[in-house]
């Protein structure tokens, strides 16, 4: 079973945040797609600059559990073997996925082409977030799910024979997007999937590179199968989605200056950087370049007056991950902030918009709620003690907005911060942040 991740807390003191250079982990969803494409590609697929989160870490060894090789040169350095297309082997038991959605909903699609059942398990988190959207589609190509009223775990029946599939998203969603994909890799003819908003692409592109014959126009991504992948070398690139926090950190605070290292700029993945151009954030995208099928650059970001404002729909896709962050910015801007369209972070590790806006209010920020998003208005952060739900990517956030309180400030359970950005408290007390450890109440610094 998933460990407990109750019990340990972030203890942030008010301190400047100054100025640096500094390296962010790798991208969490390409990482975990090197893998699962890798472990079904015929020959060696090497991946650099993988992300050794807990998140990344179970799909590594779901993968393993399944009969495919993995060699750790280091910890961001793999060779995977792969196996072909219908070389995976029954597990000996489940395959428990952590709190990783991506690994689930992928794998999901995977297993769908195979010839054996398969059962996906996951944290309590995990298990309560909603797999009927993957589920539907995928079980009108012919596969069987069973799952627990549209929840893990699921059991994959595998059985071979899968039919193609034109299938309209009725939620942006490029986990949905992908785990269609994968399965139509296994199936009889050419399949189709259209999306309502832009999604990250990073499945389709690793689909090129590894001889994928795959289209996209208008918002419509369309494949024949059956198909076999090639195996390829993967560069991950630094994860924008955890720039953020430094990002935002920097921006907020009185005099910083600091540079982000090789970060994925994918245009299906810079929405927080244009929220926060709009919002008047000094962000200089610096050396832009191309890290095998990924652009990335530096990112110089520095300290500046933040302006509030309507954040435009049309973006939610593109920043989905960053909203947490997005909503400390906002809670130091000048005048409110509003935000729509997010109804997707209701169902995320946590409810992101009931427990950010609760957070933010215990910090002194007025807040409200609406259903599908928030209006922020900006103003000064008090101490205090906060919830993060077992959220990584809130926890993190609310670490940021510590830096700039005016008392100390708890943030409860942040265990599963090591899903996506392990050494966060390291990389942030390089460029000046003072973030200890509690644990059960105890202080440790």
């Amino acid at each position: 079973m998933s460990q407990d991740r109750s019990g340990i807390d972030f203890l942030i003191e008010p301190g400047p945040v100054g100025r640096g250079v500094i390296d962010v982990p790798g991208d969490k969803s390409v990482s975990h797609r090197a893998l699962l494409l890798g472990g079904i590609a015929e020959g060696e697929t090497e991946i650099r600059g993988f992300l050794p989160g807990e998140d990344c870490l179970a799909t590594l060894g779901a993968m393993r559990a399944m009969g495919v090789a993995v060699e750790v040169h280091s910890a961001t350095h793999l060779t995977v073997t792969g196996v072909g297309p219908n070389g995976l082997t029954a597990p000996d038991g489940d395959l428990d996925l952590g709190n990783s959605g991506t690994a689930m909903r992928l794998m999901t699609g995977m297993l769908a082409g195979q010839r054996f059942a398969a059962t996906l398990t996951g944290d309590a988190s995990l298990s309560e977030r909603p797999m009927a959207r993957i589920i539907r589609p995928l079980t009108a190509m012919g596969a069987r799910i069973d799952s627990r009223d549209g929840k893990p775990p699921l059991t994959v029946h595998g059985g071979g024979g899968l039919r193609p599939i034109d299938y309209p998203m009725p939620v942006a969603s490029a986990q949905v997007k992908s785990a269609i994909l994968l399965a139509a890799l296994y199936a009889d003819g050419r399949s189709s999937v259209t999306e309502p908003a832009v999604t990250r692409d990073h499945t389709e592109r690793m689909f090129r590179t590894m001889g994928v014959e795959l289209s996209s126009d208008a918002g419509t991504v369309s494949l024949p199968g059956p198909q076999t992948l090639t195996g390829t070398a993967v560069h991950v690139p630094g994860d924008i989605s955890s720039a953020v926090f430094p990002m935002v950190a920097a921006l907020i605070a009185e005099d910083a200056d600091i540079t982000l290292k090789g970060v994925g700029i994918n245009p299906t993945r810079t929405g927080a950087l244009d929220i926060l151009a709009a919002m008047g954030a000094q962000i200089d995208v610096l050396n832009p370049r191309e890290l095998g099928t990924e652009p990335v650059a530096d990112l110089r970001v520095r300290s500046s007056e933040l302006v509030g404002g309507a954040v435009d729909p049309a973006l939610v896709s593109l920043a989905i991950d960053e909203f947490p962050a997005l909503f400390v910015a906002a809670a130091t801007a000048r005048g409110k902030t509003v935000f729509s369209g997010l109804e997707e972070l209701r169902v995320k590790e946590s409810d992101r918009i009931a427990t950010m806006a609760g957070g933010l209010t215990r910090l002194g920020i007025r807040v409200e709620e609406t259903a599908d998003g928030a209006v922020i208005h900006g103003g000064g952060f008090g101490g205090g003690e906060v919830e993060s739900g077992g959220d990584h990517r809130v926890a993190m956030s609310f670490a940021v907005a510590g830096t700039r309180a005016n008392a100390g400030v708890r943030v409860r359970d942040v265990a599963a911060v090591d899903t996506s950005f392990p050494g966060f408290r390291d990389v942030m007390g390089s460029i000046g942040a003072r973030i200890a450890l509690g644990d059960d109440g105890v202080d440790d610094r």
